[in-house]
Formats: C-alpha cells, sequence, structure tokens
C-alpha cells in the first residue's frame, strides 16, 4: 500500500512540473520571415518565450531557432497571436507578435 501511494504520489509531482512549463503559442508563416536575424522557413512553429529569447521550433522537422526579443507587458490583453510584418525588398521581417490570450508583446531587433 505505502508503495502504491508513493507511486501515485511522484506521478503527481511529476505531472503538476509538467503544466508548470512555459505557455506555447501557435505560429504560421505561409511565407518565409525574418525574426531578428534567423530566416524562418513557410511552415508550423511552436513559440516560446524564455526570458528574452523566443524560441521557434517547427511542428514538422522539430527543428529550433532561438531569436533575442524584448518582452514588452501591456495593458492590452490580445485575443489571438498576431504577428506584425513590414516587407523591406524581397524580404519579410517580422517586427512584433502580440501573444493570444496574455499581455506580452515581443519587439524583434531589426
Amino acid at each position: 500500500m505505502t508503495n502504491r501511494l508513493l507511486r501515485w504520489g511522484a506521478a503527481l509531482a511529476f505531472s503538476a512540473v509538467a503544466f508548470a512549463g512555459s505557455k506555447t503559442y501557435d505560429v504560421l508563416l505561409s511565407s518565409g520571415a525574418k525574426a531578428g536575424s534567423v530566416q524562418l522557413a513557410p511552415g508550423e512553429y511552436r513559440l516560446k518565450v524564455e526570458g528574452s529569447n523566443a524560441i521557434f521550433t517547427g511542428t514538422e522537422n522539430r527543428q529550433s531557432f532561438t531569436v533575442p526579443v524584448k518582452v514588452e507587458n501591456t495593458n492590452t490583453r490580445y485575443s489571438a497571436t498576431a504577428l506584425d510584418t513590414v516587407k523591406q525588398g524581397d524580404t519579410v521581417k517580422i517586427t512584433s507578435i502580440q501573444l493570444g490570450g496574455s499581455k506580452t508583446k515581443l519587439e524583434f531587433g531589426q
């Protein structure tokens, strides 16, 4: 009985740690775009913020790209994740991302 109780407690502790992890956001790029100095190919990405870094992980190939960002907390709660972009020549640059369900905005350096 004690052994079963210990296993149940350990499973509960591990699941609590898993849920305490950072939130991820889904980002879909219909065309390639540059985030900071990193060129991202078209496709679906999971975006995770760790400190002052945005980590883009491709959902197809699991390749990760880390980009420094300025994290800004605003007074507005964003209803959906949205990218602000600018086209410079043939290159699309991501200037900022508003994270849906939060009051956080990520600013990308040029």
